[in-house]
């Protein structure tokens, strides 16, 4: 093992901007690294840039019609009509979109390659997490999808069990989809209900193909679920499956919208309890997976408040320095906030507050709590094909 973890950076991942006015607004990843930078933890690992993901590996996952749609409406934005998902409110086109997804695409693959071939335990790409993207179709703000393209390296590179964990406020259903019918990932998403929330899908009875029967594990949260529900939920779920799958590779996903600050969604989950999702990940990563972890960013649309020091957080986990939650916010980088978004920016890395949760395991299973329901909903469903007690 030559380095602890790895940061993949570019900044050319900005140029992947739906335009003024799209939620999706880059500037939550240049403040992010403006922030890893003020607290000095790009010290702390290797920050690395890689190329452009190229056609062959795209291919892994997505379909030769669309990868050649994506560079139609690329070239020229205008032609895009809604085909293939491109050119929607959503997913508008926009010059150079080829190029700039293709690049975040090729953060996450080589990180994928560099922790199988051993030469990273850790690596954090934020600009990715891209998770609704199908293989023929932009959704959900997501051209290519970079969570589904690096897996789909590590299996091509050899590895034979791969999990990944998706803890954003939307259902992962493009990396769910892509996987389907695979039993060498398990892919868990602990999401808000589909009743609620796009993309409508995550329901605990999907749960993979014949043939690979609890390969997806979905926790549909009702909406206002906060701290202690959301970490109730995903220690209720996440530890003992990967306990029983033994995977060789954890991929996370870390979506910074399940905070109550974002407009796009409705749980109420605080900065601190993400972090400590985060520290359950890493140690997970460690317990089950010889310490092979690839997190990634994702959803998150408080793009000053939130989004920076959320992904500041995973960084200086994956870099085993973590900051503490009190720690001031740095005043050159609460000016480069108000520079970039005429926001005041936060003053600490903490919401202020310490997030506390029943363990499921211990008993005290509510039968007319809606979150105990859903929890025991995904048990029923996935836990006996991994051999589990519901």
């Amino acid at each position: 093992m030559s380095g602890r973890a790895q940061l993949m950076w570019d900044e050319a991942v900005t140029g992947y901007n739906f335009g003024p006015g799209h939620p999706m607004d880059p500037v939550r990843l240049s403040l992010t690294m403006r922030l890893v930078e003020a607290f000095g933890l790009d010290r702390a690992l290797r920050t690395v840039a890689a190329p452009a993901a190229g056609e062959s590996t795209l291919r892994l996952v997505h379909r030769p019609d669309y990868i050649s749609a994506v560079r139609r409406a690329s070239a020229d934005p205008r032609s895009a009509d809604g085909s293939y998902g491109l050119g929607t409110p959503d997913d508008p086109a926009f010059a150079g979109m080829h190029e700039a997804a293709a690049l975040i695409a090729g953060q996450s693959v080589a990180a994928a390659e560099a922790i199988w071939r051993g030469e990273v335990l850790h690596a954090v790409n934020f600009a990715g997490g891209l998770h609704h993207a199908m293989p023929g179709g932009a959704s959900g703000f997501c051209v290519y999808n970079d969570p589904a393209l690096a897996i789909a390296r590590l299996l091509e590179l050899g590895a034979e069990r791969v999990a990944y964990v998706d803890v954003d406020v939307h259902h992962g259903d493009g990396v769910q989809a892509a996987f389907w019918e695979d039993p060498r990932v398990l892919t868990v998403s602990l999401h808000e209900h589909p009743r609620t929330l796009f993309p409508q899908t995550g329901w605990p009875e999907e749960t993979g193909a014949a043939g690979a029967e609890g390969g997806a594990v979905n926790v549909a949260l009702p909406a206002g679920t906060g701290d202690a529900g959301w970490l109730r939920a995903f220690h209720a779920v996440v530890p003992e499956l990967l306990a029983a799958f033994r995977p060789q590779v954890l991929v996370t996903q870390h979506g910074a919208d399940t905070h109550f600050e974002d407009p796009l969604a409705h749980l109420a989950v605080s900065l601190d309890a993400q972090r400590l999702v985060a520290e359950a990940c890493h140690a997970l990563a460690h317990e089950h997976a010889e310490g092979r972890w690839l997190a990634l960013g994702g959803g998150g649309y408080a793009v000053a408040d939130v989004v920076p020091r959320s992904w500041a957080h995973l960084v200086a986990i994956a870099a085993g320095q973590p900051v503490e939650p009190g720690s001031p916010m740095p005043e050159e980088w609460r000016s480069e906030v108000y520079r970039r978004t005429r926001e005041l920016g936060p003053l600490r890395m903490t919401d202020g507050v310490e997030p506390e949760w029943r363990d499921f395991s211990s008993g005290g299973y509510d039968p007319a709590d809606r979150l105990d329901q859903a929890i025991l909903a995904t048990r029923r469903s996935v836990f006996p094909a991994h051999g589990l007690l519901p």
